[in-house]
């Protein structure tokens, strides 16, 4: 089957591949779940099967994430938000406002955190046995021990690419096409062209460490929830977590793919169809997800006193100047400054984090200390600024912090899986004014 043009959007310094199927509106990003190869999709009719019939109702954009297919390597694995920022690159690239985002699987995160982070650009959620999480909670058993973890981390990391590395995972994902020929040599070779074997590593390390359970009530878009019959539970917990969320099973599917099957095929496709035909252009958000920072010069009032006025207001003066600078360069929007502390918010959780790092690391030349915290929550916009009780979590959590400390909140680091930074338990804290106890991290230089 002769396959779309390949197009690519720069996100950054990386090019991320993409097709464009049919004609909108409205707008569906497929994104695939662990991962794929936009050519060799279309060398399987049954796929290219799904991605035309989507496109009979919308203008469909297919896209390889960055380290995967055609788009470019990348060293590590790219984390949650480096990936929303891509999906927003391929829209921008091809001047969709909005759009219907479209996963399966491990793609779940990914889409949750993108539509509780960008509300105005995302006009419904369609996910296909969605995971929340890696490890097991008491809330959430659906999902592998650590043991099981390990075990599968270095069977990926000694096997990926063998031939029969993948007819054992065939077997679990299309169990029903195993031993057809022909779909074995396609998958092998659609599975070697999607990721490397380190690549490989590095995502199913990040699928085990990031968990989005925090961002689910944060959802507040129309989402449809389809699930076969062996993943009814973890669906469900998806769909009673997000508050516009209606479940629908396929009952014949048998694997991670909903294509493979001619019942589950039509099923789907159907119920995406009449979703989407439902679904209005979304209104000016009220409420967001946000990552939020707060700075404050430690010990201040000393400071300023042993200094004098004019010293103060000069050394002052040139804080100010440095934390703005760090804010430009991470896309922090600056909320508020109170005399020595700045309160900001950004559209991703590992940006705070360089960011208040770059500051404190700055602001130690200036012969003076800062402590920073940073907490992802869900946020009212008030003329255009964050309020709410995850803006007095973030106040809390920076109280906290010591000299030249930057400490984060448990959701942060949950959501930075993936990505260069490190943390260290700094135990569970009472925050003033918040509700329980809340475990802590300090983030290592």
């Amino acid at each position: 089957m002769e396959p779309p043009e390949v197009h690519y959007a720069r996100s950054g310094d990386v090019s991320i591949a993409y097709h464009i199927l049919g004609e909108g509106p409205p707008d569906i990003v497929v994104i695939r779940g662990l991962a794929g190869e936009l050519l060799a999709s279309w060398e399987q009719p049954l796929m290219a099967r799904m991605f035309q019939s989507f496109a009979t109702f919308g203008r469909v954009l297919l896209i390889d994430k960055r380290g995967t297919g055609l788009s470019d390597r990348v060293s590590g694995v790219p984390t949650l938000e480096t990936r929303m920022d891509d999906v927003r690159a391929v829209m921008d690239a091809v001047g969709s406002e909005q759009a219907v985002l479209w996963t399966a699987q491990e793609g779940s995160r990914l889409a949750t955190l993108f539509a509780a982070t960008y509300p105005e650009r995302t006009m419904g959620l369609v996910v296909i046995d969605p995971t929340v999480k890696g490890l097991p909670t008491p809330d959430y058993p659906w999902t592998w021990s650590t043991g099981v973890w390990s075990e599968r981390l270095s069977d990926v990391r000694s096997n990926w690419g063998t031939r029969e590395f993948f007819h054992r995972l065939l077997r679990e994902w299309a169990p029903d096409r195993a031993d057809d020929p022909d779909f074995q040599r396609w998958f092998v070779t659609y599975m070697r062209r999607s990721l490397s074997p380190g690549a490989a590593a590095a995502l199913y390390r990040m699928m085990m460490d990031s968990d989005v359970s925090d961002v689910l009530g944060a959802v507040h878009v129309p989402a449809l929830v389809m699930y076969s019959p062996p993943e009814r539970a973890p669906a469900e917990y998806f769909a009673r977590r997000v508050p516009n969320a209606e479940l629908v099973e396929l009952p014949t599917m048998r694997g991670v793919y909903t294509w493979v099957d001619d019942t589950s095929n039509e099923r789907c496709v159907a119920a995406t169809e009449a979703f989407v035909g439902r679904l209005h252009h979304p209104r000016e958000p009220e409420r967001i997800l946000t990552t939020l920072l707060f700075t404050d010069i430690v010990a201040s009032t000393e400071m300023g006193s042993r200094l004098g006025d004019h010293a103060w207001r000069d050394l002052l003066q040139q804080h100010h100047a440095t934390v703005r600078h760090a804010l430009a360069r991470f896309r922090g929007e600056e909320q508020d400054t109170a005399g020595d502390g700045f309160y900001a918010r950004f559209d991703g959780p590992a940006r705070a984090v360089m960011c208040a790092q770059e500051i404190v690391g700055a602001i130690e030349q200036l012969g003076i200390q800062i402590r920073a915290g940073i907490h992802t929550g869900e946020c009212e916009l008030i003329d255009g600024k964050a309020a709410g009780v995850s803006v007095s979590i973030a106040a809390r959590v920076a109280s906290e912090a010591g000299p030249s400390e930057v400490l984060v909140s448990q959701t942060v680091k949950d959501l930075v899986a993936g990505s260069d930074l490190s943390f260290e338990d700094a135990g569970e804290h009472e925050l003033k004014g918040v509700p329980d106890r809340w475990r802590l991290y300090r983030v290592v230089a």
